[in-house]
């Protein structure tokens, strides 16, 4: 990983190994069928309803072998760099996306999500904001910033990392930081909160390094954190672990570590792995940590070959400097294929038996009924999420998708390319039965045809369809 400045981080390792780093859904799987052998890490990771990612530099995307890697193996993205605040807004009001728009619309292009990192970090954060010492200043900007980049990018994520490495190495307090000098200990949940406000579907991270030992101060100090954010009710869904491992891989707590933060009702995520010298077993080790806990939603590599990892020397990665498999890749192909389903429900209601909006990917408009019509045939449309009760989609437990009481519908049970899709009268059958992927499609059961906007149109009023799957932006959803 390049950079310019960079904090100083510990690597997990037996005995411990110091050395300078970067700090760098999914979607639920409706209706899961049986595991089965895939052979790449994206579609390993989606036959149980994870993700498998990495990191990507906007500068790197002209690279033929690095696209056609990231393109065949990987359903997630997490930009390196382009997000974070010097890249974003270098000058006070001057926002400059340009660099993170490439990467979310390569990812659109190719059928992959993002990760958003990152909006508060203490680290690559401009002069003009660390030599803020009034809080109502600091106040502002901060909740201006993560407000403005987070709508920038609406609709897009399926996960922000709000804050990013608050708490002190080896300790249960957070680190000094201008945030934390000037505006004190309740910053993350301001950050929490406005980020919530700022983009309702988008899942909410607070992302660090050195937590993955359950025995661990700094551990714990995140965990209380968590704990008492979710107690009372301040929006967080997700934790995620750095996971910069040395050579002997993860700590021996570290399975525990993600089933005790799960059980306080948050995903867990592996957002930067790498590991020195990537050992066959330190990987393995870690993705079967991973994959026994139901909520663990997906692990990303903090970059593709070993010639793009940040840890010079260390071949931390999956693919050598040519691009070619190592032996880890194999193992954690192999772990990937068992584990637990993931279970990890929705930012918002949701999940098997809530309601929830349905948003278009590639238009960033919702599945809607149009003047919440309870007539049989009518056919579902997109238009402007409004929150309303014609847009809130319930899925059963049976697998259907009611809104004001009628299912959505393959209409007369059509199995082709362009069958309508309508709402009817809810009868059970498997033209009414869907499954929304791990990589965001919504495929009707009996056809298995994928829920599309038709032309990939992005205009309120445009209706919806069975299609061949191909990956298209209209072909994703997110639920909210």
């Amino acid at each position: 990983m390049k950079h310019p400045t960079i904090g100083r981080r510990r690597i997990f390792a037996v005995g411990s190994l110091a050395v300078t780093a970067l700090a760098a859904a999914v979607t639920v799987t409706l209706l899961a069928g049986n595991a089965e052998a895939a052979s790449t890490l994206g579609a390993q990771a989606a036959t149980t309803g994870r993700y498998f990612g990495t990191a990507v530099a906007n500068g790197k995307l002209g690279d033929s072998t690095y696209v056609s890697i990231l393109d065949r193996e990987f359903n997630m993205i997490t930009p390196e760099n382009e997000m974070k605040w010097t890249s974003t807004e270098p000058s006070r009001g001057n926002f400059t996306f340009g660099a993170a728009d490439n990467i979310v619309n390569h990812a659109l292009a190719h059928g992959q999500r993002m990760r958003g990192h990152t909006t508060v970090w203490h680290n690559q954060l401009p002069t003009w904001v660390s030599s803020i010492t009034d809080a109502n200043t600091l106040r502002s900007v901060m909740n201006n910033h993560i407000t403005t980049e987070m709508t920038h990018f609406k609709g897009k994520i399926y996960a922000w990392d709000v804050v990013n490495e608050a708490f002190a190495d080896g300790s249960r307090n957070h680190r000094s930081s201008v945030f934390q000098n000037v505006l004190g200990n309740g910053f993350i949940e301001e950050a929490f909160r406005t980020a919530r406000t700022a983009d309702p579907g988008a899942k909410l991270c607070y992302n660090d390094y050195n937590i993955e030992d359950w025995n661990a101060a700094k551990t714990q100090g995140v965990y209380s954190m968590v704990q008492d954010f979710k107690n009372r009710g301040v929006p967080i869904d997700c934790v995620g672990f750095q996971s910069h491992f040395g050579s002997g891989g993860p700590p021996s707590t570290f399975q525990t570590t993600l089933s005790n933060f799960a059980a306080l009702g948050v995903d867990v995520q592996l957002t930067e792995l790498d590991i020195a010298q990537a050992g066959t077993t330190a990987y393995s080790n870690t993705v079967k940590a991973c994959m026994n806990v139901s909520r663990c939603a997906g692990i990303t590599v903090w970059g593709i070959r070993d010639t793009d990892s940040w840890r010079t020397g260390e071949n931390a990665l999956l693919f050598d400097g040519n691009g070619n498999k190592k032996a880890a890749y194999n193992s954690v192909l192999s772990a990937l294929g068992g584990g637990t389903p993931v279970s990890n429900p929705p930012t918002t209601p949701g999940s098997t038996g809530q309601a929830g909006a349905l948003r278009g990917v590639g238009s960033g408009r919702c599945l809607d009924d149009p003047n919440s019509s309870t007539t049989n045939g009518v056919q579902p449309q997109i238009y402007d999420c409004n929150n309303q009760a014609n847009q809130r989609w319930t899925f059963t437990s049976g697998g259907a998708l009611q809104v004001l009481g009628k299912c959505l519908d393959a209409y007369a049970k059509g199995t082709t390319a362009g069958t309508k899709v309508v709402l009817w009268d809810c009868n059970g059958g498997t033209n009414q039965q869907w499954r929304m992927n791990s990589d965001g499609t919504i495929t009707g059961v009996q056809s298995g045809l994928c829920l599309d906007v038709s032309g990939a149109g992005t205009a309120n009023g445009t209706l919806v369809a069975l299609w061949t799957c191909n990956g298209g932006s209209n072909q994703k959803w997110t639920r909210s």
